[in-house]
């Protein structure tokens, strides 16, 4: 076994009140990070202002972060802070803001880097304290160790390190319910493939393992409240929102695998939501799973109490079609882009290029 997972982590209604003495141990001054309106809309930005004010503690809002976030508004994010003198940032949001605040952590102390210091690991000074709150139940950033920005040439880059877990992480389940259907499927199939993603790879662990599994039979019910068109009841609200949780904690050991490094392309070039272009690869994962790991695939379907058949279901009903077509001829431009890549070749028993190029063509082709 080899865990490690440095977050304090708090979940529950009314979480962050509870926790304000939590956040005032960490200075007198901090750097909110968030993105438009959507804290506001949920409560979470309120609630935490009003923690921070109880306890003396001064803030300030930059909410320059869109979805996607460029390593230069991260870069903004880190002035800011240091112009304010913050002490610790604080992160509200789904996954964008929440990577960014790790990003505007080490930006604010290390005045000297530029993007591609940014985006290189190893900077001179450790990241300020970070606190993440949660809004969405699908990135499961609150507990991992990753920040996913985009460079200046619209490439996806994933930062990993252990200096970019969070001192803190704070879960509302009541935040989510300003969701609507289409992105709580999003982010909900998206904490679904780091549960998948994550169980079947090389690197998973029994305890990463354990996380997935758990994660998997938690989001199931409530996915199929999405995919039935229906918007989840508090209490399956709560439910995304651990499993997304556990989700996180999983890759967090193991990583992701070959449908989020896929799932980047159709993002990147097409704009299709970071969960859905995700999921778009996550049948093909399961096919590739049961030909050359059959026994964990039995193991999913012994513990989730789901079938591949329904999990392929399930997934055809959330996912919408990406309405992307390519060529043969652009199909073999793009694959060059796979080619030995670290995080495609942690799925369990390797993907060669033909297998990719089958898995394009039959998503894609035409």
């Amino acid at each position: 076994m080899n865990f490690y997972l440095p977050t304090r982590l708090f979940t529950g209604r009314g979480v962050v009140a509870a926790q304000a003495e939590r956040l005032a141990a960490l200075g007198k001054r901090c750097l909110i990070v968030t993105s438009g309106t959507a804290a506001r809309r949920c409560g979470a930005l309120d609630d935490v202002t009003g923690a921070l004010e109880s306890r003396g503690v001064a803030w300030r809002v930059f909410d320059g972060v869109r979805p996607n976030p460029t390593a230069a508004s991260c870069l903004e994010g880190g002035r800011l802070a240091r112009e304010f003198e913050a002490e610790f940032i604080v992160g509200i949001g789904g996954g964008s803001p929440l990577d960014a605040a790790k990003a505007v952590a080490v930006s604010a102390a290390n005045p000297e880097l530029d993007e591609k210091g940014l985006l290189a690991l190893g900077w001179p000074c450790e990241p300020l304290p970070i606190v993440l709150v949660g809004t969405t139940a699908g990135t499961g950033s609150e507990v991992t160790p990753i920040s996913v920005l985009t460079d200046e040439g619209g490439r996806k880059r994933s930062l990993s390190g252990e200096k970019l877990y969070a001192t803190l992480a704070l879960g509302d389940p009541r935040y989510t319910e300003s969701m609507p259907l289409s992105v709580t499927a999003s982010t909900g199939v998206d904490a679904l493939a780091h549960c998948l993603e994550s169980y079947f790879n090389r690197t998973a662990t029994d305890v990463s393992r354990a996380f997935a599994l758990q994660g998997v039979a938690t989001l199931l019910p409530p996915l199929r409240t999405v995919a039935d068109g229906k918007l989840p009841s508090a209490e399956e609200r709560e439910a995304l929102y651990r499993g997304s949780v556990l989700g996180g904690m999983a890759i967090s050991i193991a990583g992701t695998v070959l449908p989020h490094n896929m799932g980047y392309y159709l993002t990147e070039n097409h704009g299709v939501p970071h969960g859905f272009a995700c999921a778009a690869f996550l049948p093909a994962l399961l096919r590739h799973a049961v030909r050359v790991a059959p026994d964990y695939a039995a193991e999913l379907e012994k513990r989730t109490g789901a079938d591949m058949a329904a999990l392929n279901a399930l997934l055809e009903n959330l996912v919408p079609d990406p309405g992307v077509r390519l060529t043969a001829e652009e199909i073999d431009a793009l694959l060059p882009r796979w080619d030995n890549v670290a995080q495609v070749q942690r799925t369990v028993g390797g993907v060669e290029l033909e297998e990719i190029r089958q898995i394009l063509t039959e998503n894609f082709g035409g």
